[in-house]
Protein backbone atom coordinates (compact mmCIF):
# COMPACT_ATOMS: atom_id res chain seq x y z
CA UNK A 1 0.00 0.00 0.00
CA UNK A 2 1.02 3.62 -0.46
CA UNK A 3 3.27 5.48 1.96
CA UNK A 4 1.73 8.96 2.03
CA UNK A 5 5.18 10.54 2.18
CA UNK A 6 6.16 9.54 -1.35
CA UNK A 7 4.56 9.07 -4.75
CA UNK A 8 4.39 5.38 -5.58
CA UNK A 9 4.17 5.19 -9.35
CA UNK A 10 4.78 7.26 -12.47
CA UNK A 11 3.57 5.80 -15.76
CA UNK A 12 5.29 7.24 -18.81
CA UNK A 13 4.04 7.42 -22.39
CA UNK A 14 7.06 7.94 -24.69
CA UNK A 15 6.87 10.74 -27.25
CA UNK A 16 8.12 9.90 -30.74
CA UNK A 17 5.60 11.36 -33.16
CA UNK A 18 8.03 13.30 -35.35
CA UNK A 19 10.58 10.49 -35.49
CA UNK A 20 7.94 7.92 -36.34
CA UNK A 21 5.92 9.97 -38.82
CA UNK A 22 8.41 12.61 -40.06
CA UNK A 23 6.62 15.81 -41.18
CA UNK A 24 3.25 14.05 -41.06
CA UNK A 25 3.42 14.14 -37.26
CA UNK A 26 3.00 17.89 -37.00
CA UNK A 27 -0.62 18.16 -38.19
CA UNK A 28 -1.89 15.06 -39.99
CA UNK A 29 -1.47 12.26 -37.46
CA UNK A 30 -3.51 11.75 -34.33
CA UNK A 31 -2.27 12.55 -30.83
CA UNK A 32 -3.55 9.47 -29.06
CA UNK A 33 -4.42 9.10 -25.37
CA UNK A 34 -2.06 6.61 -23.66
CA UNK A 35 -4.73 3.99 -23.06
CA UNK A 36 -2.60 1.36 -21.37
CA UNK A 37 -0.92 3.90 -19.08
CA UNK A 38 -4.40 5.15 -18.14
CA UNK A 39 -5.67 1.63 -17.47
CA UNK A 40 -2.64 0.66 -15.38
CA UNK A 41 -3.09 3.85 -13.36
CA UNK A 42 -6.67 2.81 -12.60
CA UNK A 43 -5.53 -0.69 -11.57
CA UNK A 44 -2.80 0.59 -9.23
CA UNK A 45 -4.98 3.28 -7.68
CA UNK A 46 -7.69 0.74 -6.86
CA UNK A 47 -5.06 -1.08 -4.79
CA UNK A 48 -4.14 1.99 -2.77
CA UNK A 49 -1.13 3.32 -4.69
CA UNK A 50 -0.60 6.94 -5.62
CA UNK A 51 -0.06 7.48 -9.34
CA UNK A 52 0.89 10.16 -11.86
CA UNK A 53 1.16 9.94 -15.66
CA UNK A 54 3.78 11.71 -17.78
CA UNK A 55 2.51 11.85 -21.35
CA UNK A 56 5.59 12.85 -23.32
CA UNK A 57 3.65 12.45 -26.57
CA UNK A 58 0.87 14.90 -25.75
CA UNK A 59 3.14 17.33 -23.91
CA UNK A 60 5.78 17.12 -26.66
CA UNK A 61 8.59 16.30 -24.23
CA UNK A 62 12.05 15.27 -25.37
CA UNK A 63 13.49 12.26 -23.48
CA UNK A 64 15.59 14.47 -21.21
CA UNK A 65 12.55 16.63 -20.41
CA UNK A 66 10.44 13.56 -19.62
CA UNK A 67 13.22 12.23 -17.40
CA UNK A 68 13.39 15.58 -15.62
CA UNK A 69 9.67 15.51 -14.93
CA UNK A 70 9.90 11.95 -13.58
CA UNK A 71 12.89 12.88 -11.40
CA UNK A 72 10.99 15.84 -9.94
CA UNK A 73 8.10 13.53 -9.03
CA UNK A 74 10.58 11.09 -7.42
CA UNK A 75 8.36 7.97 -7.45
CA UNK A 76 9.17 4.58 -5.97
CA UNK A 77 8.83 3.15 -9.48
CA UNK A 78 8.82 4.57 -13.00
CA UNK A 79 7.08 2.46 -15.65
CA UNK A 80 7.71 3.29 -19.30
CA UNK A 81 4.78 1.97 -21.34
CA UNK A 82 5.59 0.59 -24.80
CA UNK A 83 2.10 -0.41 -25.85
CA UNK A 84 1.24 1.16 -29.18
CA UNK A 85 -2.02 2.81 -30.19
CA UNK A 86 -2.47 -0.21 -32.43
CA UNK A 87 -0.49 -3.46 -32.22
CA UNK A 88 2.04 -2.46 -34.88
CA UNK A 89 2.86 0.81 -33.09
CA UNK A 90 4.63 -0.75 -30.10
CA UNK A 91 8.07 -1.49 -31.56
CA UNK A 92 8.39 1.92 -33.20
CA UNK A 93 8.10 3.63 -29.80
CA UNK A 94 11.10 1.73 -28.42
CA UNK A 95 13.74 4.36 -29.38
CA UNK A 96 11.93 7.03 -27.37
CA UNK A 97 11.24 4.60 -24.51
CA UNK A 98 14.88 3.57 -24.36
CA UNK A 99 16.05 7.19 -24.50
CA UNK A 100 13.80 8.10 -21.57
CA UNK A 101 15.19 5.19 -19.53
CA UNK A 102 18.76 6.23 -20.33
CA UNK A 103 18.10 9.87 -19.49
CA UNK A 104 16.39 8.93 -16.21
CA UNK A 105 19.25 6.65 -15.19
CA UNK A 106 21.63 9.56 -15.69
CA UNK A 107 19.39 12.10 -13.99
CA UNK A 108 18.02 10.03 -11.11
CA UNK A 109 19.71 6.61 -10.92
CA UNK A 110 17.95 5.76 -7.67
CA UNK A 111 14.51 5.54 -9.32
CA UNK A 112 13.83 1.94 -10.46
CA UNK A 113 12.53 1.62 -14.02
CA UNK A 114 10.27 -1.04 -15.53
CA UNK A 115 9.54 -1.42 -19.25
CA UNK A 116 6.14 -2.90 -20.17
CA UNK A 117 4.31 -3.37 -23.46
CA UNK A 118 3.74 -5.51 -26.52
CA UNK A 119 7.28 -5.22 -27.92
CA UNK A 120 8.78 -5.74 -24.48
CA UNK A 121 6.67 -8.83 -23.86
CA UNK A 122 7.74 -10.31 -27.19
CA UNK A 123 11.46 -9.71 -26.53
CA UNK A 124 11.94 -9.54 -22.75
CA UNK A 125 15.54 -10.78 -22.58
CA UNK A 126 16.77 -8.59 -25.41
CA UNK A 127 14.99 -5.56 -23.95
CA UNK A 128 16.56 -6.13 -20.56
CA UNK A 129 20.06 -6.48 -22.03
CA UNK A 130 19.79 -3.58 -24.51
CA UNK A 131 17.97 -0.87 -22.55
CA UNK A 132 18.92 1.17 -19.48
CA UNK A 133 16.12 -0.27 -17.36
CA UNK A 134 16.09 -2.25 -14.13
CA UNK A 135 13.15 -4.53 -14.91
CA UNK A 136 11.13 -5.83 -17.85
CA UNK A 137 7.56 -7.14 -17.82
CA UNK A 138 6.42 -10.14 -19.87
CA UNK A 139 2.64 -10.07 -20.03
CA UNK A 140 -0.04 -7.41 -20.03
CA UNK A 141 1.40 -5.58 -17.03
CA UNK A 142 -1.01 -4.56 -14.25
CA UNK A 143 -0.28 -7.49 -11.88
CA UNK A 144 3.47 -7.13 -12.49
CA UNK A 145 3.44 -3.41 -11.69
CA UNK A 146 1.52 -3.82 -8.47
CA UNK A 147 3.60 -6.84 -7.46
CA UNK A 148 6.82 -4.88 -8.02
CA UNK A 149 5.48 -1.93 -6.02
CA UNK A 150 4.72 -4.31 -3.16
CA UNK A 151 8.23 -5.77 -3.35
CA UNK A 152 9.89 -2.34 -3.45
CA UNK A 153 7.79 -1.08 -0.53
CA UNK A 154 8.43 -4.10 1.68
CA UNK A 155 11.97 -4.90 0.68
CA UNK A 156 10.77 -8.34 -0.40
CA UNK A 157 12.21 -10.49 -3.17
CA UNK A 158 11.49 -10.00 -6.84
CA UNK A 159 10.98 -13.71 -7.33
CA UNK A 160 7.40 -13.38 -6.09
CA UNK A 161 6.48 -10.75 -8.70
CA UNK A 162 4.74 -12.41 -11.67
CA UNK A 163 5.92 -11.67 -15.20
CA UNK A 164 9.15 -9.96 -14.11
CA UNK A 165 12.60 -10.12 -15.72
CA UNK A 166 15.74 -8.65 -14.15
CA UNK A 167 19.51 -9.01 -14.05
CA UNK A 168 21.07 -10.60 -10.98
CA UNK A 169 24.85 -10.19 -11.11
CA UNK A 170 24.79 -10.33 -14.90
CA UNK A 171 22.49 -13.37 -14.95
CA UNK A 172 18.99 -13.12 -16.39
CA UNK A 173 16.27 -14.09 -13.97
CA UNK A 174 12.53 -14.24 -14.60
CA UNK A 175 9.24 -15.40 -13.12
CA UNK A 176 6.24 -16.97 -14.91
CA UNK A 177 3.86 -14.46 -16.54
CA UNK A 178 0.96 -13.20 -14.47
CA UNK A 179 -2.52 -14.57 -15.19
CA UNK A 180 -4.63 -12.45 -17.51
CA UNK A 181 -7.15 -10.16 -15.91
CA UNK A 182 -10.41 -12.10 -15.94
CA UNK A 183 -12.89 -9.39 -14.88
CA UNK A 184 -12.36 -6.23 -16.90
CA UNK A 185 -15.28 -4.36 -15.32
CA UNK A 186 -13.72 -4.86 -11.90
CA UNK A 187 -10.03 -4.53 -12.75
CA UNK A 188 -9.94 -2.03 -15.66
CA UNK A 189 -13.27 -0.18 -15.53
CA UNK A 190 -11.93 2.89 -17.35
CA UNK A 191 -8.84 4.98 -17.87
CA UNK A 192 -7.65 7.48 -15.26
CA UNK A 193 -8.70 10.44 -17.42
CA UNK A 194 -8.17 12.91 -14.57
CA UNK A 195 -4.42 12.26 -14.80
CA UNK A 196 -4.28 13.09 -18.52
CA UNK A 197 -4.18 16.33 -20.59
CA UNK A 198 -7.41 15.49 -22.41
CA UNK A 199 -7.71 18.76 -24.42
CA UNK A 200 -4.41 17.99 -26.17
CA UNK A 201 -5.53 14.74 -27.79
CA UNK A 202 -6.31 15.03 -31.50
CA UNK A 203 -8.25 12.76 -33.84
CA UNK A 204 -6.83 11.44 -37.11
CA UNK A 205 -7.38 13.82 -40.01
CA UNK A 206 -9.66 11.42 -41.92
CA UNK A 207 -11.76 10.79 -38.79
CA UNK A 208 -12.93 14.41 -39.07
CA UNK A 209 -13.30 14.74 -42.83
CA UNK A 210 -15.91 17.43 -43.32
CA UNK A 211 -15.13 18.94 -39.90
CA UNK A 212 -11.34 19.24 -39.89
CA UNK A 213 -11.45 22.18 -37.48
CA UNK A 214 -13.01 19.95 -34.79
CA UNK A 215 -10.39 17.24 -34.27
CA UNK A 216 -10.03 18.08 -30.56
CA UNK A 217 -10.89 16.90 -28.00
CA UNK A 218 -10.51 13.22 -28.81
CA UNK A 219 -10.52 10.00 -26.80
CA UNK A 220 -9.79 6.29 -27.23
CA UNK A 221 -11.62 3.62 -25.27
CA UNK A 222 -11.58 -0.15 -25.30
CA UNK A 223 -14.56 -2.49 -24.99
CA UNK A 224 -12.57 -5.73 -25.35
CA UNK A 225 -8.98 -6.96 -25.15
CA UNK A 226 -7.23 -9.41 -27.45
CA UNK A 227 -8.22 -11.07 -30.72
CA UNK A 228 -9.22 -14.67 -31.55
CA UNK A 229 -7.61 -14.60 -35.01
CA UNK A 230 -4.03 -15.51 -35.99
CA UNK A 231 -3.03 -13.20 -38.87
CA UNK A 232 0.65 -13.80 -39.64
CA UNK A 233 1.57 -10.10 -39.71
CA UNK A 234 -0.09 -9.14 -36.41
CA UNK A 235 1.41 -9.06 -32.91
CA UNK A 236 -1.76 -8.14 -30.99
CA UNK A 237 -1.62 -11.17 -28.70
CA UNK A 238 2.05 -10.87 -27.75
CA UNK A 239 1.36 -9.49 -24.24
CA UNK A 240 -1.56 -11.87 -23.72
CA UNK A 241 0.29 -15.05 -24.61
CA UNK A 242 -2.41 -16.55 -26.83
CA UNK A 243 -5.37 -15.63 -29.05
CA UNK A 244 -8.47 -14.80 -27.08
CA UNK A 245 -11.12 -12.20 -26.35
CA UNK A 246 -12.23 -10.57 -23.11
CA UNK A 247 -15.12 -8.11 -22.89
CA UNK A 248 -16.16 -5.16 -20.79
CA UNK A 249 -19.81 -4.89 -19.96
CA UNK A 250 -21.86 -2.30 -21.85
CA UNK A 251 -22.64 -0.54 -18.58
CA UNK A 252 -18.96 0.06 -17.90
CA UNK A 253 -18.40 1.29 -21.45
CA UNK A 254 -21.29 3.77 -21.39
CA UNK A 255 -20.19 5.15 -18.02
CA UNK A 256 -16.83 6.01 -19.52
CA UNK A 257 -18.41 7.58 -22.60
CA UNK A 258 -20.77 9.58 -20.37
CA UNK A 259 -17.76 10.91 -18.47
CA UNK A 260 -15.89 11.85 -21.63
CA UNK A 261 -18.91 13.67 -23.06
CA UNK A 262 -20.08 15.47 -19.93
CA UNK A 263 -16.77 16.38 -18.29
CA UNK A 264 -14.41 16.78 -21.25
CA UNK A 265 -16.71 17.65 -24.15
CA UNK A 266 -15.45 14.72 -26.25
CA UNK A 267 -17.25 13.90 -29.50
CA UNK A 268 -14.52 12.12 -31.49
CA UNK A 269 -13.90 8.62 -30.15
CA UNK A 270 -11.85 5.66 -31.30
CA UNK A 271 -12.88 2.19 -30.16
CA UNK A 272 -9.45 0.65 -30.10
CA UNK A 273 -10.53 -2.99 -29.86
CA UNK A 274 -8.56 -5.01 -32.37
CA UNK A 275 -11.92 -6.32 -33.58
CA UNK A 276 -15.01 -4.45 -32.34
CA UNK A 277 -17.53 -5.84 -34.86
CA UNK A 278 -17.26 -9.51 -33.91
CA UNK A 279 -19.55 -10.61 -31.09
CA UNK A 280 -22.93 -9.18 -32.08
CA UNK A 281 -24.46 -9.47 -28.64
CA UNK A 282 -21.65 -7.30 -27.28
CA UNK A 283 -21.78 -4.83 -30.18
CA UNK A 284 -25.55 -4.43 -29.97
CA UNK A 285 -25.43 -3.96 -26.20
CA UNK A 286 -22.84 -1.18 -26.46
CA UNK A 287 -24.57 0.52 -29.39
CA UNK A 288 -27.97 0.39 -27.71
CA UNK A 289 -26.60 2.13 -24.62
CA UNK A 290 -25.10 4.91 -26.73
CA UNK A 291 -28.33 5.32 -28.72
CA UNK A 292 -30.37 5.51 -25.50
CA UNK A 293 -28.14 8.34 -24.25
CA UNK A 294 -28.60 10.34 -27.46
CA UNK A 295 -24.93 11.34 -27.56
CA UNK A 296 -23.85 13.04 -30.79
CA UNK A 297 -20.65 11.09 -31.38
CA UNK A 298 -18.19 10.58 -34.21
CA UNK A 299 -16.74 7.10 -33.62
CA UNK A 300 -14.47 4.80 -35.59
CA UNK A 301 -13.78 1.14 -34.97
CA UNK A 302 -12.19 -1.97 -36.49
CA UNK A 303 -14.06 -4.77 -38.25
CA UNK A 304 -13.28 -7.71 -40.51
CA UNK A 305 -14.76 -8.29 -43.93
CA UNK A 306 -16.11 -11.64 -42.74
CA UNK A 307 -17.61 -10.34 -39.48
CA UNK A 308 -19.75 -7.48 -40.85
CA UNK A 309 -23.39 -8.40 -41.50
CA UNK A 310 -25.94 -5.97 -42.91
CA UNK A 311 -28.30 -6.37 -39.96
CA UNK A 312 -25.87 -4.63 -37.59
CA UNK A 313 -25.02 -1.63 -39.78
CA UNK A 314 -28.03 0.55 -39.00
CA UNK A 315 -27.42 0.11 -35.29
CA UNK A 316 -23.74 1.03 -35.68
CA UNK A 317 -24.63 4.18 -37.59
CA UNK A 318 -27.29 5.29 -35.09
CA UNK A 319 -24.73 4.90 -32.29
CA UNK A 320 -22.43 7.39 -34.07
CA UNK A 321 -20.01 4.93 -35.64
CA UNK A 322 -19.19 6.87 -38.79
CA UNK A 323 -16.08 4.94 -39.84
CA UNK A 324 -15.19 1.25 -39.97
CA UNK A 325 -11.62 0.11 -40.69
CA UNK A 326 -11.41 -3.11 -42.68
CA UNK A 327 -8.30 -5.26 -43.05
CA UNK A 328 -8.57 -5.99 -46.77
CA UNK A 329 -4.79 -6.55 -47.00
CA UNK A 330 -4.36 -7.82 -50.57
CA UNK A 331 -6.00 -7.95 -53.97
CA UNK A 332 -4.70 -11.51 -54.46
CA UNK A 333 -6.62 -14.46 -53.02
CA UNK A 334 -3.41 -16.48 -52.84
CA UNK A 335 -1.63 -13.78 -50.83
CA UNK A 336 -4.63 -13.33 -48.52
CA UNK A 337 -4.76 -17.09 -47.90
CA UNK A 338 -1.10 -17.01 -46.87
CA UNK A 339 -1.85 -14.25 -44.37
CA UNK A 340 -4.81 -16.18 -42.88
CA UNK A 341 -7.38 -13.88 -44.54
CA UNK A 342 -9.49 -16.33 -46.53
CA UNK A 343 -12.43 -14.20 -47.68
CA UNK A 344 -12.84 -13.55 -51.41
CA UNK A 345 -12.81 -10.46 -53.62
CA UNK A 346 -16.59 -10.54 -54.08
CA UNK A 347 -17.01 -10.68 -50.29
CA UNK A 348 -14.78 -7.64 -49.91
CA UNK A 349 -16.69 -5.55 -52.44
CA UNK A 350 -20.09 -6.57 -51.07
CA UNK A 351 -19.09 -5.71 -47.50
CA UNK A 352 -17.64 -2.32 -48.45
CA UNK A 353 -20.75 -1.38 -50.44
CA UNK A 354 -23.10 -2.50 -47.68
CA UNK A 355 -21.24 -0.41 -45.10
CA UNK A 356 -21.28 2.65 -47.34
CA UNK A 357 -24.97 2.16 -48.13
CA UNK A 358 -25.63 2.42 -44.38
CA UNK A 359 -23.95 5.85 -44.34
CA UNK A 360 -20.75 4.61 -42.72
CA UNK A 361 -17.37 5.48 -44.24
CA UNK A 362 -14.77 2.80 -44.87
CA UNK A 363 -11.03 2.86 -44.23
CA UNK A 364 -9.46 0.17 -46.38
CA UNK A 365 -6.22 -1.22 -44.95
CA UNK A 366 -3.83 -2.76 -47.49
CA UNK A 367 -0.44 -4.45 -47.14
CA UNK A 368 2.26 -4.65 -49.81
CA UNK A 369 5.07 -7.16 -49.47
CA UNK A 370 3.41 -10.15 -47.81
CA UNK A 371 5.52 -13.29 -48.34
CA UNK A 372 3.72 -14.43 -51.51
CA UNK A 373 3.59 -10.97 -53.11
CA UNK A 374 5.20 -10.16 -56.45
CA UNK A 375 4.84 -7.07 -58.66
CA UNK A 376 1.62 -8.37 -60.19
CA UNK A 377 -0.09 -9.14 -56.89
CA UNK A 378 0.95 -5.79 -55.40
CA UNK A 379 -0.51 -4.10 -58.47
CA UNK A 380 -3.68 -6.17 -57.99
CA UNK A 381 -3.90 -4.82 -54.45
CA UNK A 382 -3.60 -1.23 -55.65
CA UNK A 383 -6.13 -1.92 -58.41
CA UNK A 384 -8.58 -3.32 -55.85
CA UNK A 385 -8.09 -0.29 -53.61
CA UNK A 386 -8.84 2.05 -56.51
CA UNK A 387 -11.84 -0.01 -57.56
CA UNK A 388 -13.33 0.03 -54.05
CA UNK A 389 -12.55 3.77 -53.71
CA UNK A 390 -12.99 3.77 -49.93
CA UNK A 391 -13.31 7.11 -48.18
CA UNK A 392 -9.78 6.60 -46.83
CA UNK A 393 -7.04 4.03 -47.32
CA UNK A 394 -3.99 3.04 -45.31
CA UNK A 395 -1.15 1.51 -47.31
CA UNK A 396 1.36 -0.52 -45.31
CA UNK A 397 4.53 -2.42 -46.10
CA UNK A 398 4.70 -5.88 -44.55
CA UNK A 399 6.77 -5.76 -41.37
CA UNK A 400 8.04 -8.58 -39.19
CA UNK A 401 6.86 -7.06 -35.92
CA UNK A 402 8.30 -8.76 -32.84
CA UNK A 403 5.59 -11.02 -31.47
CA UNK A 404 4.14 -11.83 -34.91
CA UNK A 405 4.44 -15.04 -36.91
CA UNK A 406 6.23 -13.05 -39.62
CA UNK A 407 8.97 -12.17 -37.12
CA UNK A 408 9.48 -15.84 -36.31
CA UNK A 409 9.53 -16.67 -40.02
CA UNK A 410 12.09 -13.92 -40.68
CA UNK A 411 14.42 -15.35 -38.04
CA UNK A 412 13.92 -18.90 -39.34
CA UNK A 413 14.55 -17.91 -42.97
CA UNK A 414 17.29 -15.35 -42.34
CA UNK A 415 15.31 -12.49 -43.89
CA UNK A 416 16.88 -9.05 -43.28
CA UNK A 417 15.30 -7.08 -40.45
CA UNK A 418 15.62 -3.37 -39.57
CA UNK A 419 18.84 -2.43 -37.79
CA UNK A 420 16.95 -0.12 -35.40
CA UNK A 421 13.52 -0.26 -33.80
CA UNK A 422 12.52 2.94 -35.62
CA UNK A 423 12.95 0.97 -38.85
CA UNK A 424 9.73 -0.86 -37.97
CA UNK A 425 7.74 2.34 -38.36
CA UNK A 426 5.80 2.61 -41.61
CA UNK A 427 6.74 6.26 -42.10
CA UNK A 428 10.24 6.72 -40.66
CA UNK A 429 13.38 7.59 -42.61
CA UNK A 430 14.89 4.14 -41.98
CA UNK A 431 11.75 2.06 -42.63
CA UNK A 432 12.81 -1.40 -43.80
CA UNK A 433 9.97 -3.76 -44.74
CA UNK A 434 10.33 -7.45 -45.45
CA UNK A 435 11.41 -8.66 -48.85
CA UNK A 436 9.11 -11.25 -50.43
CA UNK A 437 9.93 -14.43 -52.30
CA UNK A 438 9.95 -12.36 -55.48
CA UNK A 439 10.73 -8.66 -54.76
CA UNK A 440 13.22 -6.80 -52.60
CA UNK A 441 12.43 -4.69 -49.55
CA UNK A 442 13.34 -1.54 -51.47
CA UNK A 443 10.90 -2.44 -54.25
CA UNK A 444 8.13 -3.05 -51.73
CA UNK A 445 8.73 0.31 -50.08
CA UNK A 446 8.87 2.19 -53.37
CA UNK A 447 5.63 0.53 -54.48
CA UNK A 448 3.92 1.44 -51.22
CA UNK A 449 4.88 5.11 -51.44
CA UNK A 450 3.86 5.31 -55.10
CA UNK A 451 0.53 3.63 -54.31
CA UNK A 452 -0.21 6.30 -51.71
CA UNK A 453 0.42 9.08 -54.23
CA UNK A 454 -1.66 7.41 -56.93
CA UNK A 455 -4.65 6.65 -54.71
CA UNK A 456 -5.08 10.08 -53.15
CA UNK A 457 -4.49 12.04 -56.36
CA UNK A 458 -7.07 10.17 -58.45
CA UNK A 459 -9.85 12.39 -59.86
CA UNK A 460 -12.52 9.81 -59.00
CA UNK A 461 -11.38 9.74 -55.38
CA UNK A 462 -11.26 13.53 -55.09
CA UNK A 463 -14.73 13.83 -56.66
CA UNK A 464 -16.10 11.37 -54.12
CA UNK A 465 -14.47 13.29 -51.26
CA UNK A 466 -15.90 16.59 -52.48
CA UNK A 467 -19.36 15.09 -52.80
CA UNK A 468 -19.27 13.60 -49.29
CA UNK A 469 -17.15 16.06 -47.32
CA UNK A 470 -16.88 19.29 -49.30
CA UNK A 471 -14.17 21.28 -51.09
CA UNK A 472 -12.29 22.09 -47.88
CA UNK A 473 -11.57 18.40 -47.34
CA UNK A 474 -10.43 18.04 -50.95
CA UNK A 475 -7.91 20.82 -50.41
CA UNK A 476 -6.74 19.06 -47.25
CA UNK A 477 -6.32 15.75 -49.09
CA UNK A 478 -4.33 17.43 -51.86
CA UNK A 479 -2.02 18.95 -49.26
CA UNK A 480 -1.67 15.62 -47.47
CA UNK A 481 -0.82 13.81 -50.71
CA UNK A 482 1.87 16.38 -51.53
CA UNK A 483 4.09 15.19 -48.66
CA UNK A 484 7.07 13.09 -49.73
CA UNK A 485 8.66 10.93 -47.07
CA UNK A 486 12.44 10.69 -46.86
CA UNK A 487 13.47 7.05 -47.22
CA UNK A 488 16.89 5.56 -46.58
CA UNK A 489 16.13 2.13 -48.03
CA UNK A 490 14.00 2.96 -51.08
Amino acid sequence: MSDRGRLDLVLVQPGSRMEVYQRLGSTLTAIEPPVWAGLMATFARARGYSVEIVDAEADDLAPAEAAGRIADLAPRLAVVVVFGHQPSASTQTMPAAGAICAALRQRAPGIPTLLVGGHVSALPERTLRDEACDFVCQGEGPHTIVGLLEALSSGGGHDRVPGLWWLDGGEIRSTPPAPLLDNLDRDLPRMAWDLLPVPKYRAHNWHCFGALDRRQPYASIYTSLGCPFKCTFCCINSPFGKPGYRYRGAGSVIEEIDLLVSKYGVRNIKILDEMFVLNYQHVESVCDRIIERGHDLNIWAYARVDTVKERILDRLKRAGINWLALGIESGSQHVRDGAQKTFGRADIAATVRAIQAAGINVIGNYIFGLPDDDHDTMQATLDLACELNCEFANFYSAMAYPGSRLYDMALEEGWPLPATWSGYSQHSVDTLPLPTKFVSAAEVLRFRDRAFEIYFNRPEYLRMVERKFGPGTVAHVREMASHRLDRKHA
